[in-house]
């Protein structure tokens, strides 16, 4: 069967007359670029890099390490302070322990934790007063070390609250004392005495270096006066 077409553009044959075709259709060879070589980047990308923006095209990669503890992350080393506390607590140069280390090697959780330490036994359950007692610490610490910068001392803000925190541990020690023999009040005043001796002695022999000379005492003296008044605020005198 034969149709005839309306115009000259097509011609319909039937299926018997119609030669057997057949051939294949080739496509355009198209190449997709992935690479991020700088060189080849789109405009977009090359105008945010130009302008110094190119931390936006940055893929951050899977971390892979595995999670550290608790007191890791938060750089706290018990067996660090534990050492520096020995270090305070026995001054004596015989006993082998290289004191510098509470110097050289300053850290803040191990001077908060005598400092929060000392408030607690000190305001009996008045926890307003802890932070005034930390205000003391930091504020004493940085008059300290300003004083220090003055006469020539080579010492950061970091390692003179440092020294001021630990050394507090003398007047924790004599704490219990004074609760048993607060009857007895020269030997009390003797307690005092000597727990005030023991913690700026356990301070200025760190922070009073051979580089003061002759200025010793002008930096020993402001130490003695603060932890006479860190002394006060147990006592209430």
């Amino acid at each position: 069967m034969q149709f005839s077409p309306n115009n000259g553009d097509f011609t319909f044959v039937s299926s018997t007359e119609a030669e057997e075709l057949s051939g294949t259709i080739s496509a355009p060879d198209i190449k997709l670029n992935m690479h991020s070589d700088g060189s080849k980047d789109p405009y977009a990308t090359t105008f945010l890099r130009q302008r110094g923006y190119g931390w936006l095209l940055e893929v951050e990669e899977d971390d892979s390490e595995e999670i550290k503890p608790l007191l890791e992350e938060l750089d706290i080393d018990l067996k660090d302070i534990y050492y520096k506390i020995r270090c305070v607590l026995m001054p004596v140069p015989s006993l082998g322990y290289n004191r510098q280390v509470v110097r050289d090697n300053p850290d803040f959780w191990g001077p908060l934790a005598v400092v929060l330490l000392f408030s607690m036994i000190s305001i009996y359950g008045q926890f307003r007063v802890v932070s005034w007692i930390i205000t003391i610490w930091i504020f004493g610490s940085l008059t300290i070390f300003l004083l220090a910068r003055v006469l020539g001392g080579e010492v950061s803000y970091g390692q003179v609250l440092g020294v001021i925190g630990y050394s507090l541990l003398p007047l924790i020690v004599i704490a219990p004392l004074l609760l048993v023999i607060r009857v007895f009040e020269i030997v009390s005043t003797l307690i005092k005495l000597l727990g005030v001796f023991w913690a700026a002695y356990s301070a200025a022999s760190l922070l009073v270096g051979d580089e003061f000379k002759t200025k010793k005492p002008l930096l020993i003296y402001p130490i003695f006066l603060l932890y006479i008044y860190f002394l006060s605020l147990y006592t209430g005198v």
